[in-house]
């Protein structure tokens, strides 16, 4: 093979496309020299102990000659301009990168590489990756260093790019103000695939008939992470915790109910879906929360990456039941109201039930208890009435204020019989609870009706209503005879 002459070698060199530099080590050598005769025997901690022993080394570097790309590359007219301007070349955190050269070459190794950051005459950054090689010949000496200095700035970009991306992402995922999950359901993938290989075509018919086929898929579920904001939802100390209790965050019917609603989504291809679902805290408070599922791009083909966003809507959840509870509730008695009676009257017509009983109150002299006490003893006596029918309803029976003073108490499928023992029962109490309130007695009259076939649930109504007031009459006509004698 012919061998290359020394002109060629040097064409070679100028027209190389990668910044190369000759250079001579000597100095360092005999530096080296005397710091082991100093009793220097562990070079990288000298080093690092003081830069200024690694800007000693670099200042004794000779640089004997670079190619075109070298002066390309640093912004350099010639050899002498780019010598002229090394001290704004290499300088800020490239001593810190020059170490591991110098220990390589302290260890006695040919070849070294780092990568380090140098700087143009104009004082462009440039990221290198740098290579040394001892040439032959050089090994005891150093006079002469090949180093090849490879522009990375590109791709060291995109690496700090990626790093703040990530860093940006992780602190996203963190610190969101929503409680996050990252899980992996790839497992509950493969059974669904499974069911449709085997000829499953109805996975709520096939639930239904298989229940724990929902436990299970709830059991396979592996978590991968979760953010502070789910800690602090569960009132978890730390992740493990959390984890070791995902029972009891995930307990109850409802959970269950809501996973089998979320295989039914998955099973029809909805990979992003939400739905509000009920979770509890490790101390065992309920947890009203919108669930956001979806799975990561790129992972649609096995589902080995998924993100749950859960916000906490327990106070929304709360506020929304006690409006409905205000729409159907009498805030004094916590019987149920005007509202709820008339609908539930509408109900019973609807579905035809019969026979159905009503018995109708009506407290006497309330006006006069508010003229002489004061309202204050009027809310009073009304509670106390609220307590004492509410003692005789349980469902379906239902008891409701419907005006001021008057009350009805409204009993589906009860006959005239079962009617009259719970008239009996509530004299009973309303004369038991008189004996505790002796200074501010409650007195009650009180009607009541039963439904004859095809009569309606107005006429009933009317009927017991006409009976309440036959017996207030009574009541005063009592009163002024009395008041009389």
């Amino acid at each position: 093979m012919p061998q290359l002459d020394a002109t060629h070698s040097f064409h070679i060199f100028q027209l190389a496309p990668i910044a190369l530099w000759i250079e001579d080590w000597s100095e360092i050598g005999h530096l080296f020299e005397q710091w082991r005769a100093q009793g220097i025997t562990d070079l990288r901690e000298f080093l690092s102990e003081d830069l200024q022993h690694v800007r000693q080394c670099v200042e004794k570097i000779r640089i004997l000659d670079v190619n075109q790309a070298t002066l390309t590359l640093f912004e350099a007219r010639d050899l002498a301009h780019l010598i002229a301007h090394l001290p704004d070349i290499f300088r800020d955190e490239m001593y810190n990168l020059q170490i591991d050269g110098l220990v390589a070459v302290w260890n006695g190794e040919l070849q070294f590489a780092s990568e380090q950051v140098n700087y143009s005459i104009t004082g462009k950054r440039i990221d290198i990756q740098l290579r040394g090689q001892i040439l032959p010949d050089a090994e005891h000496d150093l006079s002469r260093i090949l180093v090849t200095t490879e522009d990375i700035t590109a791709y060291q970009n995109a690496r700090r790019q990626e790093f703040k991306n990530r860093a940006l992402a992780e602190g996203r995922f963190i610190y969101s103000p929503a409680a996050l999950w990252v899980e992996d359901f790839s497992e509950i993938k493969h059974k669904l695939d499974h069911l449709r290989k085997i000829g499953i075509e109805d996975l709520r018919t096939f639930l239904d008939v298989h229940p724990e086929f929902i436990r299970d898929s709830i059991a396979s579920i592996r978590v991968l992470d979760v953010n502070q904001k789910t800690l602090d939802l569960f009132l978890a100390p730390n992740r493990h915790a959390l984890l070791e209790n995902i029972d009891k965050v995930l307990g109850g019917p409802e959970m269950l109910n809501s996973f089998r609603e979320q295989l039914m989504e998955l099973w029809e291809g909805n990979l992003f879906h939400q739905r509000e679902v009920v979770n509890y805290a490790l101390d065992g408070s309920e947890r009203h929360v919108l669930l956001q599922f979806s799975i990561f791009p790129s992972y649609e083909h096995d589902w080995s990456m998924v993100q749950l966003a859960m916000t906490d809507i327990t106070a929304r959840k709360k506020a929304e039941s006690y409006l409905e509870y205000l729409g159907k509730h009498d805030v004094l008695t916590k019987l149920y109201n005007r509202a709820f009676f008339h609908e539930e009257l509408k109900r019973l017509a609807r579905q035809k039930i019969f026979p159905v009983s009503m018995i109708y109150l009506d407290l006497n002299a309330l006006k006069g208890v508010n003229d002489e006490f004061g309202h204050d003893a009027g809310d009073d006596v009304l509670r106390r009435t609220g307590e004492i029918v509410k003692q005789v309803v349980n469902p379906p029976y239902s008891g409701s204020r419907i005006g001021g003073d008057e009350f009805i108490v409204l009993l589906p499928h009860a006959d005239q019989s079962t009617t009259v023992k719970l008239i009996i029962t509530l004299k009973e109490l309303f004369h038991l609870d008189n004996q505790y309130h002796a200074g501010l007695p409650i007195s009650v009259a009180i009607g009541t009706a039963t439904s004859e076939p095809y009569e309606s649930l107005e006429d009933v109504l009317k009927r017991a209503d006409d009976q309440m007031y036959v017996e207030k009459k009574r009541f005063y006509a009592k009163k002024v005879l009395f008041s009389n004698h």
